[in-house]
């Protein structure tokens, strides 16, 4: 009876999140900085997260920067995607920082990656440069989880790059390798360095590696979710 009544405080929980991230489309970031109080920065060069900040200071995020989902009491991810004129994803989604050292017990199943993605409450944001940051407006927010044959692409790619890096081979995985999921550095500055296994097995100092879904990736969810033709079939 218990777990029922907590599965019923969820899907209650759940929807006022949606309803709440969905009230925000159409808002600029002025509008929403106002209502919480933030200041909007001239532009995001040396203010990267700042969209991310405000959108979860808005909605109530709690996770801060721990390896958790955003609303974990939820098990849901926050993410926002930045689209040109033509809903395309403008640059790759950061999911989280990976491992480098002690990672020959990880699973799939019990991967951060996996937990961070299992659901996704994206926000689609107005990414183009030549409109000034305080007028860029939010989007329509939807909720997303991996379909199988997602999940499978996902998984493949998480494992060659955990593959590598159990083999000492970190140093050479490019942002190239992986259908859909990345392995690229992840760090403020090149002065930044943390543990990894070397090519002989020993510890040696590298950039922290982050893993990012590619953007033919997240251009699938969005051109999906709302029903957009696949640019590769316009001209056919």
């Amino acid at each position: 009876m218990k777990g029922l009544i907590r599965l019923d405080e969820v899907i209650v929980q759940l929807k006022q999140l949606f309803d709440k991230a969905s009230a925000l489309a159409g808002l600029s970031f002025a509008e929403l900085a106002t209502q919480v109080g933030m200041s909007v920065p001239n532009d995001l060069r040396r203010n990267k997260g700042w969209v991310g900040q405000l959108l979860e200071s808005a909605l109530g995020a709690s996770a801060g920067s721990q390896a958790l989902q955003d609303f974990p009491e939820l098990g849901v991810e926050l993410k926002t995607i930045p689209l040109d004129a033509n809903g395309k994803p403008l640059e790759t989604t950061f999911v989280c920082t990976t491992p480098l050292v002690d990672v020959h017990q990880l699973t799939w199943e019990t991967s951060n990656v996996r937990n961070k993605l299992q659901c996704v409450l994206w926000i689609p944001i107005d990414g183009r440069r030549e409109v000034p940051l305080a007028e860029r407006c939010i989007g329509t927010a939807f909720l997303w989880q991996p379909s199988a044959q997602q999940e499978a692409q996902l998984r493949a790619d998480w494992q060659e790059h955990m593959d590598k890096i159990a083999l000492g081979e970190v140093e050479s995985i490019t942002a190239h390798q992986g259908e859909v999921l990345q392995l690229r550095p992840k760090a403020a500055n090149s002065r930044v360095l943390t543990e990894a296994i070397g090519a002989n097995g020993e510890i040696i100092q590298t950039l922290p590696r982050g893993f990012y879904l590619k953007t033919q990736f997240t251009s699938q969810i969005i051109r999906e979710t709302f029903g957009l033709p696949d640019p590769a079939t316009v001209y056919e």
